[in-house]
């Protein structure tokens, strides 16, 4: 089970957006990476497309899950992940902070 998903709320542990916190918008397990809105943000050159214009765009840059924490749901503070099996069978994550669960 992945600790950190799409839509969770993190907190940036390293770099020079440390202590910035924002929504995971895509994780790339294969690299060990994920996109978090407004963290980590790049220039980049864009060439003249027919939907968008030329020019120099501002876009999030992948960051490494090594230098990403999720935020505790409660007061939103930097915590760990367990993982909880319920009665049911199924598997939830847990913050290991306030031991509530983190929906996805």
């Amino acid at each position: 089970m992945q600790k950190i998903r799409k839509g969770d709320t993190v907190v940036v542990l390293a770099g020079k957006d440390k202590g910035r916190s924002g929504e995971v918008i895509q994780v790339m397990p294969k690299d060990d990476r994920a996109l978090v809105r407004g963290v980590n943000m790049v220039k980049r050159h864009q060439r003249q497309t027919a939907s968008q214009e030329a020019g120099i765009v501002n876009k999030e840059a992948p960051i490494h899950l090594s230098n990403l924490a999720v935020a505790d749901p409660k007061d939103g503070k930097v915590t760990r992940i367990g993982i909880k099996t319920l009665e049911d069978g199924t598997k939830v994550r847990v913050a290991k902070r306030s031991g509530e669960q983190i929906n996805g």
